[in-house]
């Protein structure tokens, strides 16, 4: 069963998406331990779920301190880890097989920006490449091999100013994908004109500097970059597809992946299009362990499907991969 859904999840439409969700629950609620016997402390019972907005959302924290997964995990199984800034541990999202989240990132990323081959990647990432298992850098690492141009950057700003600027004189496409906190301090040391690159913040501060919105975020990089425009990427361990912000930060989804808005006083009921709330993903893509996360993030969706990001819950652990700081 797990294969024949491999096959059908990337072949996903707006038309087909609420059936194959369904698919999925049935077979997840069956063959995942954990998501199954949570949905038996919910005292609800698979077959009554009809619809996707009947179908309950596992808080994402359950990644941290159980194993996910729809088959049985072994010291041969792959898995991408989070980092922890708050001490409270880390979560850990375990694959039988890669294949799955290589091809969601390549078909993710070429819905929203075209041809990989098109572009040359500068990475600055630096807290992600002082740790092992970041799924991140897994898919900065295939995207070079892809386009084979570019690089990473650990602490080394004038490397990358310099690359920049060659890339400026040979008239490359660029993307330069970076950490929050290390995109501020390179703009604040290094501030030149990057108007020919498409410059992408994947949030996060991990502690090195003061939170800050991202709107605030942005309006500094777009004043020392000299760029009109910041994309995003929203993307988590938790997750193997991601959402991109060409700007003004809202995001939109790879047709297999959905967002809904849920209401903070009652966990298990949905919000209205407009309406701020919890943010809960439907990420067709993780066949193999959930594909119904209920994370700690805020936001709000509108009437075409996209969303926004616009904070966390108070006391909830701080995802290196977002920028969220409540606004």
């Amino acid at each position: 069963m797990n294969n024949s859904f491999k096959k059908r999840v990337f072949l996903t439409t707006n038309t087909n998406f609420n059936e194959l969700a369904l698919e999925i629950f049935y077979y997840q609620a069956k063959y995942n331990p954990v998501y199954s016997k949570f949905l038996t402390l919910i005292d609800k019972r698979p077959e009554t779920v009809l619809d996707t907005d009947d179908i309950p959302y596992l808080p994402i924290d359950f990644f941290k301190n159980h194993i996910i997964s729809c088959s049985p995990v072994d010291n041969k199984t792959a898995f991408f880890s989070s980092s922890s800034t708050t001490g409270r541990g880390t979560s850990q999202h375990y694959l039988n097989d890669t294949q799955i989240y290589h091809t969601s990132f390549i078909k993710s990323f070429e819905l929203q920006f075209g041809k990989i081959t098109d572009y040359t990647f500068r990475f600055l990432l630096p807290s992600y490449l002082e740790r092992s298992g970041s799924s991140l850098v897994y898919m900065a690492e295939e995207l070079l091999k892809i386009s084979g141009q570019g690089g990473f950057y650990l602490n080394d700003f004038k490397k990358l100013a310099d690359d920049l600027t060659n890339d400026k004189k040979l008239e490359r496409r660029v993307i330069l994908l970076g950490v929050s906190f290390a995109l501020l301090d390179f703009a604040e040391q290094y501030p030149m004109d990057l108007s020919n690159v498409l410059v992408m913040e994947t949030g996060g501060m991990k502690g090195r500097r003061k939170e800050i919105t991202r709107s605030e975020l942005h309006n500094f990089l777009k004043q020392k970059l000299f760029v009109n425009q910041i994309a995003s990427e929203y993307g988590m361990t938790e997750l193997l597809s991601q959402a991109y912000s060409i700007k003004d930060g809202i995001f939109n989804c790879p047709p297999w992946m959905k967002v809904s808005i849920g209401q903070t006083t009652d966990p298990f009921e949905l919000e209205k299009t407009g309406k701020t709330g919890t943010l809960k993903i439907i990420d067709l893509a993780n066949i193999e362990s959930c594909c119904f996360i209920s994370t700690s993030d805020l936001g709000r969706i509108f009437d075409d499907g996209s969303f926004e990001v616009l904070g966390r819950f108070d006391n909830s652990d701080v995802r290196g991969c977002n920028l969220l700081t409540p606004v």
